[in-house]
């Protein structure tokens, strides 16, 4: 979808279709008041009649309004004036969305950037404006013969003039254009069955995006290659699989050669069977979602290239099948981590703490500013936060902070657990250093304590997205999280050139 901004003349523009807001108490936002006086009052005489009260969710489609020459106007529900947050803004905005894919109406102008808002300015609505259609936009239909109808171009209306402040809207429509297509590369990866979205294809999919990016390279090791670093920890997961495992990095190189890089690493477990220590049967299906973390850093990198951010950023990715076999690991197994470290595996459900503590002391090499580690890692998690934050842990309470605000401000939120060694205890074996598991009490926070176990030397912090990586039911799918989130903590670590 082809999304841009500019400052029009409402009267005169041709469109199929121009978006208005209303608010509650059918009061006007300043685009829809501008179609009100052009009409001679036709706007205000529909809602005098209460046919929209204003309500988010609500919608209105007039043909042939007076005054303009647009065909149709869509009058959107805003909801209360002032308190315009960005979750309802983009809920606004999906609504519009929604409603114009249903008339299937393909090209439209929208004018919900006027909003009243004590959180969001202007250009940041024109930001969200842009993720939230591609977000709702996104059909995943690859693998099938029917489209469903969608939007192929919308243009955002910003009344502003003042060079400034379109210069900012240009901006604000490029991040959103850049998460967009970042978050739908994550999407597209997570929603692929296992049986084509395979470690080799990560792997494939990541060499690919160097040939779209100059800045960008791809490094793939292979099984011997990870056998000589001794990842003895990453490769016990992998033993079940007849799919090899892949150790996908990739370089970013935007700042200067001698700066320090940013880390995300991202668990890549394409499907997890839970191994000897099967799961249930009911939503295994969903299992082809645990690698959501490894298409969240990918899509992240997608993003950072488009917007040529002026930083290095590392992507890590720890990628493996975790099956029932004969030569599986089993309970009880001790295994040898990278580290030096052993740990005895008393469930092999718990693998992506495995996969990710090899990758983590891989990623001191590179010498980071910061390492963030993202993982589907834990039901406790979606028992403890359910679908709305991630769980953030960390050994740093500045960078903790700093991912919260990034979350805060790209709308994309994060909930900080404690990561006290009183939970340490929990992980003593008898007859290895750790065990993989602490026991049922607070299982995210005892997942984080494992990883903090490799992480001493790094300034680290651990997303935990097992409750939003993916919707259940009928809009079953990848999400994308928590690429928002991590595109407004790198655009952050690049100063205020970013802001909007």
């Amino acid at each position: 979808m082809e999304i841009s901004v500019k400052t029009l003349n409402l009267e005169t523009v041709k469109s199929p279709c121009l978006v208005v807001g209303v608010n509650d108490k059918r009061k006007l936002t300043d685009s829809a008041k501008q179609i009100d006086t052009l009409s001679k009052g036709f706007i205000s005489k529909l809602l005098r009649r209460g046919d929209i009260s204003g309500d988010i969710g609500d919608s209105l489609i007039l043909h042939d309004v007076p005054g303009i020459k647009s065909e149709r106007v869509l009058l959107v529900g805003c909801g209360k004036t002032n308190e315009i947050t960005h979750q309802n803004f983009q809920t606004i905005i999906t609504n519009a969305s929604s409603t114009l894919s249903n008339a299937n109406i393909k090209n439209a102008v929208i004018c919900l950037a006027d909003l009243d808002s004590k959180v969001l300015s202007n250009s940041m609505q024109i930001r969200l404006s842009a993720e939230a259609l591609h977000q709702n936009n996104y059909r995943f239909s690859e693998l099938k013969k029917e489209k469903s109808p969608s939007l192929v171009k919308v243009t955002l209306h910003f009344a502003d003039k003042k060079s400034a402040a379109m210069k900012k809207a240009r901006l604000a429509v490029q991040i959103g254009n850049a998460i967009g297509l970042g978050r739908n590369t994550a999407r597209d990866l997570g929603n692929l069955p296992g049986n084509i979205c395979t470690p080799t294809y990560l792997a494939r999919q990541a060499s690919n995006y160097d040939k779209s990016y100059a800045k960008l390279k791809t490094t793939i090791l292979n099984q011997k290659e990870m056998e000589k670093l001794g990842m003895g920890s990453l490769l016990s997961v992998s033993r079940g699989s007849r799919t090899p495992p892949k150790f996908i990095v990739m370089q970013y190189s935007g700042g200067k050669k001698a700066d320090q890089p940013y880390v995300l690493v991202g668990k890549g477990v394409t499907f997890d069977s839970g191994g000897i220590s099967i799961k249930p049967g009911a939503a295994m299906d969903e299992m082809k979602f645990d690698m959501c973390g490894a298409a969240g850093v990918m899509g992240t990198m997608v993003t950072v290239n488009e917007l040529k951010l002026p930083i290095n950023v590392v992507a890590i990715v720890p990628s493996v099948e975790n099956m029932p076999d004969g030569n599986a690991s089993k309970p009880g197994d001790i295994v040898t981590s990278m580290s030096g470290q052993t740990i005895e595996v008393l469930n092999t459900d718990a693998e992506g703490r495995l996969i990710l503590c090899d990758a983590l002391t891989y990623s001191e090499k590179f010498k980071p500013k910061a390492v963030i580690d993202v993982a589907t890692l834990t039901g406790a998690c979606v028992m403890a936060l359910g679908a709305h934050p991630a769980g953030l842990l960390s050994n740093k309470q500045k960078l903790a902070d700093q991912i919260l605000a990034a979350g805060t401000e790209s709308g994309d939120r994060a909930w900080q657990m404690p990561l006290w060694d009183d939970y340490q205890d929990q992980l003593k074996s008898n007859f290895a250093d750790m065990a993989n598991i602490g026991g049922r009490k607070a299982g995210m926070i005892t997942a984080g304590c494992f990883l903090a176990r490799f992480t001493k030397k790094l300034n680290w912090a651990h997303l935990d997205i097992a409750g939003v990586a993916w919707l259940e039911g009928a809009k079953k799918g990848a999400t994308g999280r928590p690429v928002p989130l991590l595109t407004q903590y790198l655009m952050e670590r690049c100063g205020k050139q970013y802001s909007l």
